[in-house]
């Protein structure tokens, strides 16, 4: 097993230096840093216990790292941890990766820099030297929404294949046969996770995914756009799509429309990842929604468990689906739009038979 020492002779630095950057102390330079984490990297360094627990200095602050902070999914997750925290007697300090592995990993070195406490990440992908090196190298760390397999890091996230499943369940009653989803990268845990359950889904009613109604985006409203229009030039374009986020919902709501097209009569339109303004669209959007807030306290407190040397576990919380209008449901009162399971009897749907394209709407 390697040591400190060893780990020092292959950076070309002293044993202090390495005990500095495994402290997040702020007086090593960026480059000695790196090159710290790289032999931990390589050699699977590991601190012990004893030498974590000389760590006493503590700021009171976490790390947040999230991966779009116009998302408004992570707009809410950000304000969740923040008040948990806030509760516990903890500060955030936030850092924007906007979808971008660089600039994630540029707001952790910062925070690590600043000698944070704990450091929550939802990743951008599962490459990252940095982060892999200061979660082996003990930094109180715990994964939020995303994660990176393998590492041996808590995970907080939310479970939507059976969400998925009750959305194709609610699409096939409705009548609907072609459905085409916009994937997440597939770089991220969530993207591939969300593809592989909708096509298992389908599976179920011996529907099939083929290549054509797979598009690939970003989890950005322009590539929503971009999909939905490919989607739309096919010879026998979809009767649904389903977004695998809320913002490329969005953009495939405006390539619809741009077309002259309507929401649900030529094309029914479903979301992953809810949001206040699905329920203010014409008409409003069906979607799956996740325990936010609930996703944001449990990954705090999971948080300063590492930091208190506790070893908590993962949480994973079911997500579920919201019934509107977008997929040629029946419409309701807007008081009634609640929270629902599709199997409730309580929300009525009408199957529609599929269109040929010929029978779609122009306007």
């Amino acid at each position: 097993m390697a040591s400190i020492k060893d780990v020092a002779a292959a950076a070309g630095v002293s044993v202090a230096t390495v005990s500095r950057v495994l402290n997040s102390h702020p007086s090593v330079s960026p480059d000695a840093r790196t090159r710290v984490l790289a032999a931990v990297e390589s050699l699977g360094y590991r601190p012990n216990a004893v030498a974590r627990s000389l760590r006493t200095a503590q700021t009171r602050t976490l790390g947040l790292v999230i991966s779009d902070v116009l998302n408004p999914y992570f707009t809410e997750l950000a304000r969740s941890v923040e008040e948990e925290a806030r509760a516990l007697g903890y500060s955030v300090i936030i850092g924007n990766a906007d979808e971008r592995p660089d600039l994630q990993d540029h707001h952790v070195q910062n925070l690590l820099d600043r000698r944070i406490d704990g450091l929550l990440v939802s990743p951008t992908d599962g490459g990252s030297p940095l982060m892999l090196a200061a979660a082996r190298a003990g930094t109180p760390m715990v994964f939020v929404d995303r994660w990176i397999p393998g590492v041996d890091v808590p995970v907080v996230r939310s479970d939507g294949s059976g969400a998925i499943r009750d959305l194709v369940a609610h699409l096939h009653r409705l009548g609907h046969r072609r459905l085409a989803i916009i994937a997440g990268p597939a770089a991220t845990t969530t993207g591939s996770e969300r593809v592989a359950a909708f096509r298992e889904a389908l599976a179920r009613y011996a529907i099939e995914l083929p290549d054509a109604y797979i598009g690939q985006g970003d989890f950005q409203a322009d590539s929503g756009r971009r999909v939905t229009e490919g989607f739309l030039d096919l010879a026998e374009p979809p009767e649904v799509v389903f977004a695998a986020d809320n913002l490329m919902a969005l953009g495939a709501l405006d390539a619809i429309r741009a077309r002259g097209l309507r929401v649900p009569d030529d094309i029914a339109l479903a979301a992953f990842d809810d949001i206040p303004w699905f329920v203010h669209t014409a008409p409003p959007v069906t979607a799956i929604a996740q325990p936010t807030k609930d996703l944001g306290r449990a990954a705090v407190r999971a948080l300063i468990d590492r930091i208190e040397g506790r070893s908590p576990q993962s949480v994973t919380l079911p997500a579920h689906l919201v019934v509107r209008e977008s997929c040629g449901e029946s419409p309701r009162p807007s008081h009634t739009d609640s929270l629902s399971h599709t199997n409730d009897p309580s929300h009525p749907s009408h199957p529609r038979h599929p269109r040929t394209p010929t029978e779609r709407s122009t306007r």
